[in-house]
């Protein structure tokens, strides 16, 4: 199964493409897509779309798996990012691509077993499962990553297996 993760921003927009199947990952590209600062919001937000409806137009994944927002001190930069995170749920609803959306602290459990985690051991972690000589850089393309692995490993549990046959 081809899975692609997204870490929202809009600033920086990271995303990893896996490819998942019985257990084993490899994988198949990563990056990032940006915006200058000191930009019209409205233009990043359009850049971001359109990047977004390409890399799913050419990556062609069988299921997306999203960051969700997480709140921190800075609710300034949150809002900006939720509006970045509609944009992109807009681009994979119309893709036609099943989204599956998951908390930082469930990324954390199923990649690295421990939902307390550092970004450390995540970002080990990533590297280790998929056999990589070095962590996917920017950061934003490894959370990214660590978010499909996320899905790659949660959807396979029987939990989630039972809960589809609902």
């Amino acid at each position: 199964m081809k899975i692609l993760g997204i870490d929202p921003g809009y600033g920086i927009t990271g995303f990893g493409l896996i490819d998942a199947q019985r257990g084993q990952y490899q994988m198949l590209s990563c990056g990032a897509i940006t915006t200058p600062p000191n930009t019209d919001f409205s233009w990043r937000l359009e850049v971001i779309y359109n990047d977004m409806t390409e890399l799913l137009r050419v990556s062609q994944p069988e299921a997306v798996a999203i960051e969700e927002l997480f709140f921190g001190h800075n609710v300034t930069t949150g809002i900006g990012v939720a509006q970045s995170r509609g944009v992109i749920l807009l681009a994979i609803a119309q893709a036609g691509v099943p989204v599956f959306q998951y908390k930082p602290m469930q990324v954390k459990q199923a990649v690295v077993g421990y939902g307390n985690a550092t970004k450390h051991q995540v970002q080990d972690m990533t590297k280790r499962l998929l056999n990589l000589p070095a962590v996917p850089k920017p950061d934003d393309a490894a959370d990214a990553v660590a978010i499909a692995l996320c899905h790659a490993r949660s959807s396979t549990s029987l939990l989630a297996r039972a809960q589809q046959g609902r």
